[in-house]
């Protein structure tokens, strides 16, 4: 069996490993879209780095667009096979991909408008609303813990990987020659008390296991202490200096986790009466989606929710769907919360208000969640005095702040407490993926003082044969 990484190879989006096993089969684990820098994006996003007709199968470990976003692109390039997913990375799946489509199509309106006024050919999206919906019907449900066979050489079984909403660990049994070598795919790894989702859970013995390792040399904020700031904040922004706060988030998790934390604030009778504007209809759908998904809530939400049935509503709380409602926040000066995607900034509604409030001393931009290097984020957070949005320089006169505590990943403690259940001697070799390369170079290191052997960290289309 040959092991090709195809993304997320010292970087953290774009993620992609293809299995092709000693009789031919070819099995791609996720199909992720790269969301670093525009100018990166654009090459490795249109060319995959191989033949989609070729791939037999692909196993989707959630909903994440870094993990699925080029799946309507892999089918409308020649792949007629099944996407495995669980049930709720299936229904999670018809929305997000729908509104990535729609982002890149109206992304390329904008951009287009500039470019011939520029004289320059018009570009286009990747793909489009009718590229997804043809996606979607190659998506097969497997429950967690449910052994599937996919071909007689191959099988898998998913376990919660505690990330986000029906997120899984991938566990893959591969026959060859009579012998089976067990393969595991982490996807992103949730976090051990995450707000909302239950912990990881425990995952069978493996001989190979592909890591992620997104903060492998970090430790996350306490989650009390982050709520503590989030008020400051607020009252900072919101209340003395009478402007906005933008907050950049996900809508698949983080969102949730910043709602539900300014919901309790406000059932604790500690959130000012400030405006909150949840600006995104992907968000909605989300969290509407997770609603019918109780039982991968944990136990502390669960028991919150029999004092406050709807932990993400609360007065005060909007929640936007039109585009000309989110085009009246920018318009409108009032103080108040916009909570919007996409988060790491390069695309969404979020890059709008970004835009429009770049100038704004009494605003504030308050990161909660990782940041490519070389993203509009992270020239944000790291300082930058200049920074071109839609092709225009803005002079940055907003604050930009941070809270490291609500991100979906475990740090490298958690990590350790995750990978506790394998027998260190049988992992003959761990592979680790979605890191920036100086934080996965430490995160080995950390791996090899606890003992294991053999830690790779891959280069982009490195092959490895796996016995």
């Amino acid at each position: 069996m040959i092991l090709t990484i195809k993304g997320a190879a010292k970087t953290v989006t774009g993620s992609k490993h293809l299995i092709t096993t000693k009789k031919g089969k070819k099995i791609l684990l996720d199909c992720g879209l790269y969301q670093n820098s525009a100018k990166d994006n654009e090459e490795l996003n249109r060319h995959l780095g191989f033949n989609p007709a070729e791939i037999d199968a692909v196993i989707l470990s959630h909903a994440h667009i870094d993990h699925s976003g080029n799946l309507p692109q892999l089918v409308q390039q020649g792949f007629i096979g099944k996407i495995y997913a669980t049930p709720a990375t299936r229904d999670l799946c018809a929305i997000m991909l729908e509104d990535s489509a729609h982002i890149q199509e109206s992304d390329a309106v904008f951009i287009n408008k500039r470019r011939e006024i520029a004289g320059k050919k018009p570009i286009k999206p990747l793909y489009t609303a009718k590229d997804v919906k043809k996606c979607m019907k190659h998506f097969y449900t497997v429950p967690y813990h449910n052994e599937f066979t996919i071909n007689e050489e191959v099988s898998f079984v998913f376990t919660d990987a505690g990330h986000i909403l029906g997120s899984a660990v991938i566990n893959l049994s591969i026959q060859e020659e009579g012998k089976t070598i067990y393969l595991c795919f982490t996807g992103d790894i949730g976090r051990q008390n995450d707000m909302i989702i239950r912990a990881p859970e425990n995952f069978r013995q493996a001989d190979y296991i592909i890591c992620e390792s997104t903060y492998g040399n970090r430790l996350h904020d306490d989650a009390g202490i982050a709520s503590d700031k989030l008020l400051q904040i607020v009252k900072e922004t919101c209340i003395e200096k009478k402007g906005k706060l933008l907050i950049p988030a996900f809508s698949l998790g983080r969102t949730q986790e910043i709602v539900y934390t300014l919901d309790r604030l406000n059932t604790n009778g500690l959130l000012p009466p400030v405006k909150v504007y949840v600006d995104s209809p992907l968000s909605i759908n989300a969290t509407e989606v997770m609603q019918h998904y109780k039982e991968c809530f944990n136990n502390d939400i669960l028991k919150y929710m029999e004092i406050d049935d709807n932990p993400f509503g609360f007065k005060n709380l909007t929640y936007i769907r039109d585009v000309e409602d989110s085009k009246a926040l920018n318009e409108s000066k009032e103080p108040c919360i916009i909570i919007s995607s996409s988060g790491m900034m390069e695309a969404g509604r979020i890059k709008h208000h970004i835009h429009n409030n770049i100038g704004r001393e009494q605003c504030t931009l308050l990161v909660v969640g990782f940041v490519p290097p070389n993203s509009l984020g992270n020239r944000l957070l790291r300082g930058d005095k200049e920074v071109k949005i839609f092709g225009e320089i803005h002079h940055v006169k907003m604050q930009v702040k941070s809270i490291n505590a609500y991100s979906a990943h475990a740090d490298y403690m958690e990590i350790f407490k995750f990978l506790a259940c394998q027998d260190k001697k049988k992992v003959k070799k761990i592979f680790l993926v979605h890191g920036n390369e100086d934080v996965m170079y430490d995160f080995k290191i950390k791996l090899m003082e606890r003992g294991y052997t053999d830690v790779v960290i891959p280069d982009l289309n490195n092959y490895y044969e796996l016995n």
